[in-house]
């Protein structure tokens, strides 16, 4: 049971972070139905402008920073990678999906592939083929509660996410903007007569998409401590999964998706393998299971229930 509960945790934190990235996907879908495959090289940049702000600061290692300074250079990192990520979406909708946005849906797709190669070559030339690692400057402080153990730097992530995750929903369903969203969503030509500005409304959402996913790789440096150019790729296809288990176009159903996917991922581990032993003395084999296990899911989502948890079945817009 100890293992179980500490495995749970760990899957909420990492289930935390793919909902931010699933958030991304399922917004740019739902707005102009478009699977965005660069998107999870977005997180990867993020990743990477978090640890270049701080090197900026001087920051390339371990540095004992008083408490005030820790926090605001904590902020412009996050701030920053969130902006540069988020200007980054703008100008790839601009560039390689508005032209095609009435063309036959195969060509945008390609074109956000050929954008996600981009990406991981840019990654390339600018930090190397190897991993990049992000200055451990958050000391750790280990909780315990009961027979879990819970780090500050854990507790960071679940509530920066938390709050994230309700800014934006309060943002779609509370503001003008967020009601110019859901209609260009619902039917883009009855909101353009409408007076809505389809152009910018949909350049809104992929900064903000965008945007979480500059926030989600800043969180996922903390959290980690390492990135490489690839990873936008391998993260990006399981906070697809996500998105697409709890309903793809639906917001809340992204973050329960993540948080799932998280979860199951986490406790794959708990699948025994005779040639390999957990610290707690439980045999441990599943972690090589792990992206069998999400994929499958995936699978079977597409195959009995195409529209996910919380998304609803609707018919193709003509």
């Amino acid at each position: 049971m100890a293992l179980f509960l500490q495995l749970l945790v760990v899957g909420i934190v990492t289930g935390a972070i793919y909902a931010l990235i699933a958030l991304g996907y399922t917004m740019v879908y739902g707005i102009i139905e478009l699977i965005n495959f660069a998107h999870g090289d977005i997180f990867m940049v993020g990743t990477l402008v978090s640890i270049a702000i701080l090197n900026a600061f001087g920051i390339i290692g371990p540095a004992n920073l008083p408490t005030g300074q820790l926090i605001i250079l904590m902020l412009v990192s996050f701030i920053g990678s969130t902006l540069v990520c988020g200007v980054l979406g703008v100008l790839i909708e601009r560039i390689a999906y508005r032209p095609l946005r009435n063309a036959p849906r195969l060509a945008p797709l390609i074109s956000a592939i050929g954008v996600s190669l981009i990406l991981q070559d840019l990654g390339k030339l600018w930090k190397g083929l190897n991993n990049v690692l992000f200055p451990p400057v958050i000391p750790q402080v280990n909780y315990y509660i009961g027979p879990i153990t819970i780090s500050n730097i854990n507790i960071l992530v679940i509530v920066a996410a938390v709050i994230l995750m309700i800014a934006l929903q309060f943002f779609v369903t509370r503001t003008k903007t967020g009601r110019a969203m859901r209609a260009v969503a619902q039917d883009r030509e009855a909101a353009a007569l409408m007076g809505v500005n389809v152009d910018r409304t949909i350049a809104i959402t992929f900064f903000i998409g965008a945007g979480l996913a500059g926030a989600a790789g800043f969180i996922y440096e903390v959290q980690y401590g390492s990135t490489i150019f690839s990873i936008g790729f391998t993260i990006g296809l399981v906070a697809f999964t996500a998105a697409v288990l709890g309903g793809i176009g639906n917001i809340v159903g992204a973050m329960l998706g993540g948080l799932l996917i998280g979860i199951i991922q986490s406790l794959t581990s708990l699948i025994p393998d005779s040639n390999q032993t957990h610290g707690f003395g439980l045999p441990l084999g599943g972690l090589a299971w792990a992206s069998a296990v999400v994929f499958a899911i995936l699978i079977l989502i597409l195959v009995f229930r195409p529209a996910g948890l919380l998304g609803q079945q609707t018919p193709d817009k003509v």
